[in-house]
């Protein structure tokens, strides 16, 4: 249902709303906030705020600064919490030049070109992601410690899982925001959870991804812990993933499913996989966008590395969940929560049209456990690995004109300087790992 300008300021009024919070995503994934009163709200609906672009990492020059925030209206949520003076909402926005232009490198308008391209072909894209993140205890000076909170395991409950309160007033939150959620649940490592909520097209799963972490992390708060979304914060235990599910629906039907096709899959679904696998390594440069997002994905904790798919196990890269019909689906398991998530499904929807388009076949598919092949078996199956390193991951992305196209000149020249520049920090940078191996030895 489409929210109207008028619905939107007489909601405000009857629920006393005092500030509202114009909020976007800069080109890391991070949000932006900008915030304006109940008073400027009506100019805020029209698109009339401005703000300096310059200042956001990834957007314009200073002699370009001036830019426009403009709401998407159907995005108008007022938060449950109550401070103490006057109700907060908020507004997700896309970033519009001075000429009434959209800005080329919002992540917003990236995702919606993709998501325009499959319309072209009749094509809607759906996602349900599943987000994993980290619950930490804090110091006297409320600094994040990496001490867990717990020691439960999967699917662990109280009084174990120690953070079962916590998640529940997440979901509690989650749902007074207008999420459906569909599971939460300790997940394998100690301090470790996953709330998963239900599917929705490719733009509000983006929007949601995004709402979704700025709960996460203010609840924790409000319970004295630490929520992170960084991929691999310990050594040793498992990681945190945000699996993409992923379909296409046409005319009203789920095109992924073919009850006569081979593993009931169409046509189109086997072409999509093949898209997702032809560019997964350079995908890896989005999908898995940090230094720290290759400590995840690493064979023996059950983060995908190998490029293949299976329609009944894990351990490839892309798994068809066992439910057909119009839960048909894609999962793609390699994304971690570090992902800027309208860059990410922008990469993998752009990927799977690509195979569609131009009919591309998907390989065999693997049955076994990939961790357990031999590196004989792998190469006679011809089953590749993603980048090891983030900076391997960009040289992929470089040579890929699909993904370079899908970002735009402008956000793929100032991604990739960001990633470069992240990069040469951690090369440069002497670690306590280098100190304990050389300090004494050399």
């Amino acid at each position: 249902m489409t929210t109207t300008k008028e619905q939107i300021m007489q909601s405000a009024k009857d629920l006393d709303v005092e500030f509202i919070h114009l909020q976007f995503t800069d080109l890391n994934g991070v949000m932006k906030n900008l915030s304006v009163t109940y008073e400027q709200l009506e100019k805020a609906l029209d698109g009339e705020i401005m703000f300096d672009g310059s200042s956001i990492d990834g957007f314009v020059r200073i002699e370009e600064s001036d830019m426009y925030l403009k709401p998407d209206l159907n995005t108008f949520v007022v938060f449950p919490w109550k401070p103490q003076v006057g109700r907060e909402a908020r507004l997700i926005c896309d970033i519009y030049n001075s000429d009434g232009t959209p800005f080329a490198g919002c992540p917003r308008n990236i995702l919606k070109r993709q998501i325009a391209e499959a319309q072209k072909l009749g094509y809607t894209m759906y996602v349900g992601p599943e987000c994993e993140f980290f619950l930490f205890e804090v110091d006297e000076n409320n600094n994040p410690t990496l001490v867990t909170h717990d020691n439960a395991g999967y699917f662990d409950l109280a009084p174990v899982d120690l953070g079962e309160s916590a998640r529940r007033d997440m979901v509690t939150t989650l749902k007074e925001m207008g999420f459906e959620i569909e599971a939460s649940h300790h997940e394998v490592a100690p301090g470790q959870h996953e709330i998963d909520f239900k599917y929705c097209d490719a733009l509000e799963a983006a929007d949601d991804i995004m709402t979704f972490k700025m709960v996460v992390r203010i609840i924790a708060q409000r319970h004295g812990l630490h929520a992170t979304f960084m991929p691999k914060p310990i050594f040793g235990i498992a990681g945190s993933g945000m699996h993409l599910n992923q379909s296409l629906f046409k005319n009203g039907k789920n095109a992924f499913y073919d009850p006569n096709g081979a593993d009931e899959l169409s046509e189109e679904a086997y072409q999509y996989i093949a898209g997702l696998i032809k560019h997964a390594r350079p995908m890896a440069a989005l999908t898995n966008p940090t230094v720290n997002s290759y400590k995840r994905l690493v064979p023996g904790y059950e983060a995908p590395v190998y490029i293949a798919w299976s329609p009944k196990n894990r351990s490839p890269l892309i798994r068809i969940p066992a439910k057909r019909g119009a839960s048909t689906r894609v999962e793609m398991r390699n994304p971690d929560p570090s992902a800027n998530p309208y860059l990410a499904l922008a990469a993998n929807l752009g990927a799977g049209l690509d195979g569609i388009k131009n009919n591309l076949k998907a390989p065999d598919p693997v049955y076994s456990n990939v961790y357990e092949m031999s590196a004989e078996e792998k190469i006679e199956c011809c089953i590749d690995s993603l980048p090891g390193t983030l900076i391997e991951a960009i040289e992929e992305l470089q040579k890929d004109d699909l993904l370079m196209d899908v970002l735009g000149p402008h956000a793929r020249v100032k991604y990739i300087e960001n990633k470069l520049q992240e990069w040469d920090s951690y090369r440069t940078k002497v670690s306590q790992w280098e100190l304990d191996m050389y300090l004494t030895t050399i």
